[in-house]
């Protein structure tokens, strides 16, 4: 049985970061569920290697910036209560990446 996942919140998520962030963070890997949206990242100076963005019930969201190495998962950082405009800032300041030129 195939259980399907309503993919519009994480489509918003991936509009409100915008294409030229996902791409300067070198974004692949994509995964959703219906309330969540997460990927892997390029390469930083402050080893975060997956970003995970959840919706959660104040329709606010909640960052999780997770490092993965082999079958060990590291939970490096979370922050929630996230309104969208204030989600480039904080990414630039968990990986050291920038998000706009």
């Amino acid at each position: 049985m195939e259980t399907k996942t309503d993919k519009t919140i994480a489509t918003e998520i991936a509009r409100q970061l915008g294409n030229k962030a996902m791409c300067m963070l070198g974004a692949k890997n994509f995964s959703c569920t219906n309330n969540m949206f997460c990927f892997k990242i390029g390469k930083n100076c402050k080893r975060v290697n997956y970003i995970k963005i959840t919706l959660n019930g104040l329709d606010l969201y909640d960052m999780e910036f997770i490092r993965i190495h082999g079958a060990k998962m590291t939970k490096l950082a979370k922050h929630t209560d996230i309104y969208a405009d204030m989600m480039h800032q904080i990414i630039e300041t968990e990986t050291g990446m920038y998000t706009s030129l």
